[in-house]
């Protein structure tokens, strides 16, 4: 067997075991399935094959930062729902030849809300967030495989209580840049608490996802589409097309893309009296401009309100 062989062996097994163990258990730290990259998000929210020079999608495939320009610094946005806000930061560094290590950030953040006693009256307020520093580190296994181990420092603060978990993800991904094939499987959020919220409180599971996306260029058509197998450990009360999401670019230029995506699921849960009120339709486009990036998205993640997610990458 070869080298090749047992590493991926290896990692398969790694993401079937957590896959096993995800399917009990409460979970939480949800805030982590909300969408941080634009490109990602417009093709659907958790597209995890395009290759881009983008180091926003640390965030859903960290085997993709070999793809990303040395010293790259990107900053996020994303206008979640409501009073909600994500912020989220990343900085992308070579590593030798064939490495890349990644340092990243999000938040989530509720703003503030009414304190109020056992009788409903207001005596003050309190502010709530999420908190996700995460590390990764990527290595070209030869000149079409790539894999990713990432490390999660998790921590949520609502008013007076607090928790800490810490997680991991794992990333492997196949690119031809001949014949136009990505293909990626990764598995995040494997973890834990190691700090309830409350005093007596049970301990959360992360929420675990096991996603598999495939992405292909054409060369004599300015078009790439993306289909993913998302969430693909839990099966009970979800029908098998709703795991699909589809993506596709149109890439007009080198440096321009536009892109739309369909997300099966969410269409699904956020009908309301059988409407689905563009539910799980998401859009969105970039620009590249010598060593600034820029991609905006729009989308739905809750029936009140609709998103718009915001990326802006230097390289220094």
């Amino acid at each position: 067997m070869t080298q090749l062989s047992k590493i991926l062996l290896t990692a398969t097994s790694i993401l079937l075991s957590a896959a096993a163990s995800a399917q009990e258990g409460k979970t939480g730290y949800q805030f982590l399935n909300v969408p941080v990259s634009a490109h990602s998000a417009a093709l659907g929210g958790s597209n995890v094959s395009i290759t881009e020079d983008d180091a926003s999608l640390m965030f859903t495939n960290a085997a993709l930062i070999n793809n990303v320009s040395d010293n790259t610094i990107s900053l996020g946005y994303n206008s979640y729902m409501s009073s909600s806000s994500m912020f989220s930061a990343g900085y992308i560094k070579e590593v030798g030849e064939r490495g890349a290590w990644a340092l990243g950030a999000q938040m989530l953040n509720y703003g503030k809300m009414d304190e109020t006693d056992e009788l409903g009256n207001v005596i003050g307020d309190f502010s709530a967030k999420d908190i996700n520093i995460q590390t990764s580190f990527a290595y070209m296994l030869n000149d079409y495989w790539s894999g990713a181990l990432t490390a999660k420092a998790i921590m949520s603060n609502y008013g007076e209580f607090s928790s800490t978990a810490i997680g991991a993800d794992l990333s492997l991904n196949y690119f031809d840049p001949h014949r136009g094939w990505s293909i990626s499987a990764v598995g995040r959020n494997m973890g834990g608490q190691i700090d309830a919220l409350y005093d007596d409180g049970d301990m959360e599971k992360l929420p675990f996802n096991l996603a598999v996306g495939i992405s292909k260029d054409f060369a004599n058509a300015p078009i790439r589409v993306s289909v993913t197998a998302d969430d693909l450990t839990h099966w009970s009360d979800v029908k098998g097309i709703q795991h699909l999401i589809i993506g596709a670019d149109i890439l007009p230029s080198k440096n321009t893309w536009v892109g739309f995506g369909f997300n099966c699921r969410r269409a699904h849960e956020m009908k309301v009296q059988e409407k689905s009120h563009w539910a799980g339709f998401n859009i969105g486009a970039g620009l590249n401009v010598k060593k600034f990036k820029i991609g905006v998205a729009y989308g739905k993640y809750h029936v009140a309100s609709s998103s718009i997610i915001i990326n802006a990458g230097f390289s220094l």
